[in-house]
């Protein structure tokens, strides 16, 4: 259908259905809590608009994102989160020689052991699922925390400063000292975890501080040079599953290599994978530093 394609990346056919789909969603979700949720009746004239104005809340969220997936080039995700991954190459070999251990260890035990559990590995991805999307923890590491600090400390904080007259190499170093700084309010909870030891306290807050700063400094750069907030949001959320990078394991020499040869590849792979050429390719000859400055 080569007539049915704009100048931009979404054909006509594809923005009417997602346009159609967001208006029928719009109006369909307003009546869910009667038809769906099987509320009952709301008592009063306040409590209906309440539960309209929640309604509508989750219709805009929805199309929101619905937008960002359709309009945002898989670009944004796929190379920031393989560029991230580099860094846990030593963790990563660690989990698949634990996986590949825990199997050995299965198929010693007999043939039928080693069958059962293969068949039980759905299941157990499955009830890990349930089990993650059910535990409010994982939903302040894996969305909330994510989405809101980069909206504020990269989306929100970054224009400012390069509006403001930063330079961009200083805004990548400086947005991550208030990134930081907002952590410091975990400096009682460190307190009282370590039998009120200041010293203990100050010691776990400052590494803190210091991957936080690292972490800042990498989700700038991302946020910069790709001009698109999911690059970081999705390098957040990875790097918040695997928390820090395994270095070394007792009796694994290779987790060491791995390691070694995925920050020598992360950091020779840096900026030509996050090139802004890459997720800009729509608009030619822009000038802001985040190449979505022109309206024709």
């Amino acid at each position: 259908m080569e007539e049915d394609a704009g100048e931009g990346s979404v054909t006509k056919s594809v923005a009417m259905m997602a346009c159609t789909a967001m208006a029928l969603f719009y109006v369909a979700i307003l009546y869910s809590p009667t038809w769906v949720l099987r509320l009952p009746p709301p008592s009063s004239f306040k409590q209906f608009m309440i539960r309209r104005f929640i309604c509508a809340a989750i219709s805009s969220l929805v199309s929101m994102l619905l937008s960002a997936l359709i309009l945002l080039p898989w670009q944004a995700m796929v190379f920031p989160l393989s560029l991230t991954s580099l860094m846990y190459a030593g963790s990563l070999l660690l989990k698949s020689l634990l996986i590949v251990s825990s199997w050995k260890q299965y198929k010693n035990q007999g043939r039928g052991i080693a069958i059962n559990h293969v068949k039980n590995v759905p299941q157990n991805i499955l009830n890990w699922v349930f089990s993650t999307a059910s535990s409010i923890l994982a939903w302040r590491n894996y969305v909330v925390a994510p989405f809101t600090e980069e909206l504020v400390f990269r989306a929100c904080m970054i224009p400012l400063l390069l509006c403001g007259g930063f330079k961009t190499y200083s805004v990548i170093f400086l947005c991550p000292i208030f990134f930081s700084l907002a952590h410091l309010n975990h400096l009682l909870e460190f307190y009282s975890k370590h039998n009120r030891s200041l010293l203990k306290a100050f010691m776990v807050a400052g590494l803190q501080l210091g991957y936080t700063v690292i972490f800042g400094s990498y989700a700038s750069l991302l946020f910069i040079r790709t001009g698109h907030i999911v690059a970081p949001i999705v390098a957040h959320i990875f790097c918040n599953f695997m928390g820090l990078p395994v270095l070394f394991a007792q009796g694994k020499g290779m987790v060491s290599v791995a390691f070694v040869a995925g920050m020598v590849g992360f950091l020779w792979l840096l900026f030509p994978v996050t090139d802004p050429a890459l997720y800009n390719d729509r608009t030619d000859n822009c000038r802001c530093w985040h190449g979505y400055c022109t309206w024709t």
